[in-house]
């Protein structure tokens, strides 16, 4: 699979290089606009001998190794990604479609990649209050489709945010404006990307990071909700609606929840049910979600 990479880039710390007036950051990530990888190993070297402590360079190391990991190759194969693509046609003519396709890719060499993860890593045990650096860590992860991993480190980022009190800092050590929220959104993001590759092997890791989000914070409807998706994929649909009820409590507007009670409605055949809560989806919701429980309704009073 041909994959996107995305260097991670965090802010600037004030730690100043005397020379050239700029701090080590500022000159790193200049390096890495050229593309200047001897320049970055460099400046790594006297950046570690002038100040080993800093953050930001346990970063700086961290997207040097990711960058360097990357690897690209050309590939011959059926399912090409990207513009650059070349067909390659049969001898006969008279066939339209090409026989194959010749494409750029992309890889991570697992073993430079290691450095990256030990940096960080060396990182986040000085200063576990970094979540930038453990976000920047769970990207990583999720772009390998290090699954295991992604689910682990998101659970221990959950779990430390009981210990710390949700004080988390991000670059330069700064407080978040409302880390509490920041995380719980983030992590949201983060189940939506296991929901997105459709792999049914996945769904315990979504019911995992629900339940650890709900140890801490009982309260929060979207993990509510994503359980009650997982139960509704495994067909426990008595299960799903015990936790979905629970969320409309919480918040009796959410077309969201609203949406999903009538989902579990329609699945347990429960017609009745299913229309009065397809109904408030439409009293509350937006457009599309109003068109898609007409549609639902429509459909139920047909049978």
């Amino acid at each position: 699979m041909n994959k996107r990479v995305t260097l991670l880039i965090f802010g600037l710390t004030l730690v100043f290089n005397q020379v050239f007036g700029q701090t080590f950051k500022q000159q790193f990530y200049e390096f890495v606009s050229k593309k200047d990888t001897l320049g970055q190993q460099q400046l790594l070297d006297k950046w570690v001998k002038s100040d080993s402590n800093d953050p930001e360079l346990y970063i700086a190391y961290f997207n040097y190794f990711v960058k360097k990991s990357v690897k690209e190759v050309v590939t011959l194969g059926q399912n090409p990604e990207g513009n650059d693509v070349l067909q390659i046609m049969d001898k006969d003519s008279s066939k339209k479609e090409p026989v194959a396709y010749l494409y750029g890719d992309t890889y991570y060499d697992q073993n430079i990649l290691k450095n990256g993860f030990d940096y960080i890593d060396k990182g986040l045990s000085k200063y576990p209050n970094r979540l930038d650096m453990r976000f920047g860590k769970i990207y990583l992860l999720g772009q390998i489709e290090n699954y295991e991993k992604f689910t682990a480190e998101i659970i221990n980022t959950i779990d430390y945010s009981h210990v710390n009190k949700n004080k988390w800092t991000w670059a330069d050590n700064k407080p978040l404006d409302d880390p509490e929220n920041f995380m719980l959104s983030s992590i949201q993001d983060y189940q939506l990307q296991l929901y997105n590759t459709e792999n049914d092997n996945l769904i315990e890791n979504m019911k995992r990071i629900a339940e650890a989000v709900l140890k801490y914070y009982p309260e929060h409807i979207e993990s509510l909700s994503n359980i009650s998706i997982v139960f509704m994929l495994q067909k426990q649909y008595d299960k799903a609606l015990d936790t979905l009820l629970k969320a409309e409590k919480l918040n009796p507007k959410d077309c969201i929840v609203l949406n999903n009670i009538a989902q579990t409605y329609k699945l347990k055949g429960d017609t009745i049910n299913a229309i009065k809560y397809y109904k408030l989806t439409i009293q509350y919701g937006d457009d599309k979600a109003k068109n898609y429980a007409n549609g639902q309704i429509e459909e139920l009073l047909k049978k």
